[in-house]
């Protein structure tokens, strides 16, 4: 995986982006950290010879803990501090199912705006979003297909124009657009709708050690309270942070982003060892 990374000093921090199939746009969180904490921002692997599936995801997600990325050797972990994990929607959700299938290389874990576990999260997230629809971004929605062949393209410019749906008043619109991956996407999102299916997730997030901090916007489509209920059953440690007037990407928010921040970096900051001088 490419990994990009901030701060020479502090205790790890690996942000997740999410999508799935949309790298690069956390790199406002990565900053945002970088003056308490060593952080790296990975981007996940995208489409190629093989279907992506969650496991696949997971695999890389451990490599690039147990090496501490790409020309970074020298800032590589004690083996007793586990690397936090900060994860924006999907990338909330490869959190949890890298947590859970190796507890003893996670630390904290932090789940902002996280993607949904069941079917009626899922529609009344569905809901939410149609209830929002405008004709304007109806019409546009209606023409992008028409007007963009390349699958890619198509999904950055469907994420640009349904972005007021999922926000409530952003100070900063879109300060990196990242980059698209559409058969990623879909073959990524659709294995983790077949673990869902299958009972795997969340039930397997009953293996999870550490503590988890889940930060999330009220004005967010994904129902952050109904998240919270599903994931709570199996991860009792679950400790929940909710904003008003606040959509999906807090960091970007006029009316959260500094109180994102200073909860994000604090609660960090509590539950990370300093790294030995």
């Amino acid at each position: 995986m490419r990994v990009r990374t901030y701060g020479k000093s502090g205790p790890q921090v690996i942000v997740l982006h999410g999508g799935p199939g949309a790298a690069g746009y956390v790199a406002p969180i990565a900053r945002g950290l970088a003056d308490s904490f060593h952080v790296l921002e990975p981007f996940q692997r995208g489409s190629g010879a093989e279907p992506l599936t969650v496991a696949r995801h997971v695999a890389d997600l451990h490599e690039l803990v147990e090496t501490g990325g790409a020309n970074t050797a020298n800032l590589r972990p004690a083996a007793n501090l586990r690397p936090a994990l900060v994860g924006h929607s999907w990338g909330a959700m490869l959190a949890l199912a890298y947590a859970a299938a190796h507890p003893d290389a996670c630390g904290p874990t932090v789940l902002i705006g996280c993607g949904t576990f069941d079917p009626a999260a899922r529609e009344r997230m569905r809901a939410i979003v149609a209830e929002r629809m405008t004709d304007p971004i109806r019409r546009g929605m209606e023409g992008l297909a028409a007007q963009i062949a390349d699958p890619d393209a198509l999904m950055r410019a469907r994420g640009a124009l349904i972005e007021p749906l999922y926000s409530y008043d952003l100070a900063v619109a879109g300060e990196e657009s990242g980059e698209c991956d559409a058969r990623a996407h879909d073959e990524t999102w659709q294995d983790m709708m077949r673990m869902q299916d299958e009972g795997v997730y969340p039930a397997a997030f009953a293996a999870i050690e550490t503590p988890v901090l889940m930060l999330h916007g009220a004005d967010d489509p994904h129902p952050g309270r109904m998240i919270r209920a599903s994931l709570e059953r199996y991860v009792p440690q679950l400790e929940y942070r909710e904003w008003d007037r606040c959509g999906h990407s807090p960091w970007l928010e006029r009316f959260a982003r500094e109180e994102f921040f200073a909860v994000l970096r604090g609660w960090l900051a509590r539950h990370l060892p300093a790294r030995p001088s």
